[in-house]
């Protein structure tokens, strides 16, 4: 994998937040992919072609994300897996509902089958609604203590090669031992802005991830994990999310980016009726909105309309720009060290095509400007 690790999204089914593509993705639009989701949850051939593009598109992973009435993660990330040959998944997961040791097997044994493609996104869960509708009638602060608990075990299955035991808060297993474990280690992302989110985080991911914050709100919390990483002797990767909106010029750019503003207040309660979720008790929603109120515009390019036109729903805020711009600002965010980068668009098939030119843009100034950090290091350094 290179060191900057790309990921996409995916979906069993066209849906378009706004009804417009972005860059060149407009002339490759097609009609079902506007408005609210169109058709069958399921469609096989519409998840084998998003999840092709995104391999084609040069991305490493897509997120197979979650919520009470998605359909279940595993199949479709297997699905994705089937359809693909190198592209990985990022299966996001709440613990709560499936005992550890079982999730760690469901896991391994997909692993098993897609060796080294496969990583756990750790979903705590920050909507008490969405939560309540599987039956998790739990607070936040007990849901993160859960966590806690559900990734100490987890890990345990995947590593043990001897039976063991654990009787915790939310817990007890007595002589656990999986049959299948992997061969190299499921990568753990973990998200959330609270302190509790921080505290857990801190213990378990080996990617920490962020919403789209200005540059000196992602330092910030990149300090803030490293401390909570520090007393566990991790070191942790961090990630940040992102919704891209490149075109050919700068002033394109920006004519798509009012037109997916107007779209989105059009149709963003109709949107919310259709997902069914609050984001507005998440601290990673509430810093977004402290963003938005402060500027429209962040840094170079970080626009935070979206943002608050929808109330901040998770991953909001855009780049805006020709695609050499929205390039650099992206680069941006990897010289503070963040080295994956989670973005998507408004119109998940066209954009996955589309963002083939930013990925390629992207990996080329990462490349360089490691070959200039190496050519600057004094003969020597870093030798005995």
């Amino acid at each position: 994998m290179s060191a900057i690790e790309f990921i996409g999204i995916t979906a069993t089914q066209p849906v378009s937040e706004t009804g417009a593509a972005s860059g060149a993705a407009a002339a490759v639009s097609t009609q079902s992919e506007t408005g609210s989701p169109t058709g069958a949850v399921i469609q096989p051939a519409y998840l084998k072609a998003l999840a092709t593009a995104h391999e084609e598109a040069g991305f490493d992973r897509v997120l197979v994300a979650h919520s009470s009435a998605s359909p279940d993660g595993f199949t479709v990330a297997d699905q994705v897996l089937t359809h693909t040959e190198r592209l990985g998944v990022l299966l996001a997961h709440r613990p709560g509902f499936v005992a550890p040791t079982l999730a760690a097997r469901k896991f391994a044994t997909l692993d098993a089958f897609h060796p080294g493609r496969v990583a756990l996104h750790v979903i705590t869960g920050g909507d008490d609604a969405d939560q309540a509708r599987d039956g998790d009638l739990s607070d936040k602060p007990t849901r993160y203590r859960r966590t806690d608990e559900f990734l100490q075990i987890v890990r345990r299955t995947w590593e043990s090669a001897e039976p063991f035991s654990h009787e915790g808060e939310f817990y007890t297993v007595k002589g656990a031992l999986s049959g299948v474990r992997p061969a190299a280690a499921i990568p753990v992302y973990f998200g959330g802005a609270s302190a509790d989110a921080v505290r857990v985080g801190g213990r378990h991911a080996d990617v920490y991830a962020f919403w789209g914050e200005p540059l000196a709100g992602i330092a910030e919390r990149i300090a803030q994990v490293r401390a909570a990483a520090a007393p566990w002797g991790r070191d942790p990767r961090f990630s940040v999310s992102l919704r891209p909106i490149p075109a050919a010029t700068e002033a394109e750019a920006w004519r798509r980016a009012e037109e997916i503003l107007r779209l989105t207040k059009e149709r963003s309660g109709e949107l919310r009726r259709h997902f069914n979720l609050d984001h507005s008790a998440q601290h990673g929603s509430q810093r977004l909105l402290e963003y938005a109120d402060q500027a429209e515009v962040h840094d170079k390019r970080l626009w935070t309309a979206i943002a608050k036109a929808t109330g901040a729903a998770g991953n909001s805020t855009a780049l805006v720009g020709s695609y050499e711009q929205v390039a650099e600002s992206l680069l941006d965010y990897t010289a503070l060290g963040v080295s994956t980068l989670l973005i998507r668009g408004f119109d998940p098939l066209a954009d996955a095509r589309d963002y083939g030119e930013l990925v390629r843009l992207v990996r080329a100034g990462a490349a360089e400007a490691a070959e200039a950090a190496e050519a600057a290091e004094p003969v020597g350094a870093g030798r005995p």
